[in-house]
């Protein structure tokens, strides 16, 4: 795409990713995600800030074919989808100067051997003029590495936000369709923020004090009513767990599937809501989203051998480095011979502050004694679920 007005001065430049579907070997792109670059042109001095992943610098170089001067590139953050192509940039401009926080100083140097006498340090609060603009650099650390700053444009009002507030969204707009973008910002929260949501909530009161009219992230479309995605992060920061119930599970010869199968319809029977996924087909980003609401999470798992199913080891690695909002805990399940599952699952869940719930294990297909003890977790779950509602740390 050519470049696109984002205010007086000011380009969304930046490549739109429609294909691509996997980010970081890791992390399921169902909508695809874009890579955005902003021009930002004063009177005096021109800067671009950030880059785009290497594999789209093809495109950069063309958005800015017809500038023959650029005096700074804004490294927001050193990850290569943000700041791949500066070795390019860097030799096409021999006159810019990066301009970073000092902790990205040197990743830079270490992650695309970016010459150290082109690397400027700017200080938290720092203001470089561009002539008739300003960009004020805001340290905004852990969103999500701990070198990533922001951008502010007070003339215009804009606020470059890095990772934060942004989405894994292609689209052909500008601004953000709230409706269509609510679900890919949530899931880029799940799985990129929710981990250091105390620190986003730090960072979000800093920028507050701040006149902003467009919020202009890395990834995904931009915000002409930052309020929207405001609100929602605060939401999914700091706001209460909702009567939902998160249950992964996998299941090798049926036992484990007849037990989450029973346990869903009692939750339901007793007023819970439930977000049910199979491991061997489940996106990840639809787990993760569901526990920035989850009260509690129920893993469903065989035993292998003596422990988990290695698909059930991997959702519990996945829930606590995401560091869930969750407060309660079970394991159900079923084992031919014996094992260690719930000890071996509640063990890799330590960064949870959850009260565990009694473990319901089947030997082979469930019987009376198993079908007793889910109902039981079911009443266990409903009663803690109506008590959080009552005193309003969740709501009903």
């Amino acid at each position: 795409m050519k470049a696109r007005t984002v205010a007086n001065g000011v380009q969304l430049l930046g490549a739109v990713d429609w294909d691509r579907r996997l980010f970081d070997a890791l992390i399921p792109l169902p909508d695809g995600t874009s890579y955005n670059a902003y021009l930002v042109q004063g009177s005096q001095a021109t800067a671009l800030l950030d880059t785009v992943n290497p594999p789209q610098a093809e495109t950069l170089l063309g958005q800015l074919a017809s500038l023959t001067r650029l005096d700074y590139i804004v490294a927001h953050h050193a990850e290569q989808d943000h700041s791949g192509t500066l070795p390019l940039l860097l030799a096409k401009y021999p006159e810019a100067r990066v301009l970073c926080s000092a902790k990205a100083r040197g990743m830079l140097i270490d992650l695309l051997e970016v010459p150290a006498d082109r690397l400027q340090a700017v200080a938290d609060g720092e203001k470089v003029s561009l002539g008739n603009k300003t960009l004020e650099f805001l340290h905004t650390p852990w969103q999500h590495w701990p070198e990533t700053i922001m951008s502010y444009l007070p003339e215009d009002r804009v606020l470059f936000s890095c990772d934060l507030f942004g989405s894994h969204l292609a689209t052909s707009d500008v601004f953000a369709d709230e409706e269509r973008v609510y679900e890919p910002a949530k899931r880029y929260f799940a799985e990129i923020m929710m981990p250091f949501r105390n620190i986003v909530e730090h960072n979000m009161e800093k920028v507050a004090g701040r006149d902003v009219a467009i919020i202009a992230p890395s990834h995904g479309p931009l915000y002409r009513r930052p309020r929207f995605i405001q609100d929602a992060y605060r939401e999914w920061v700091a706001g209460g767990t909702k009567n939902l119930v998160a249950l992964p599970y996998v299941s090798m010869h049926d036992s484990t599937r007849v037990m989450v199968d029973y346990l869903v319809s009692a939750l339901v029977e007793r007023g819970v809501g439930v977000a049910q996924f199979d491991l061997t087909a489940t996106d990840p980003g639809k787990l993760a989203i569901s526990l920035v609401d989850a009260t509690t999470i129920v893993l469903g798992t065989p035993t292998v051998l003596t422990g988990p199913h290695p698909a059930a080891a991997a959702a519990a690695f996945l829930i606590n480095a995401l560091r869930a909002k969750a407060r309660f805990l079970a394991v159900i399940g079923s084992y031919g011979w014996g094992g260690k599952t719930v000890e071996v699952l509640t063990a890799m869940l330590g960064n949870l502050k959850v009260e565990t719930l009694p473990a319901v294990l089947a030997k082979g297909l469930p019987k009376a004694a198993e079908y007793a003890a889910l109902d039981q977790l079911a009443d266990a779950i409903a009663s803690r679920h109506a008590a959080m509602a009552g005193n309003g740390t969740a709501s009903a």
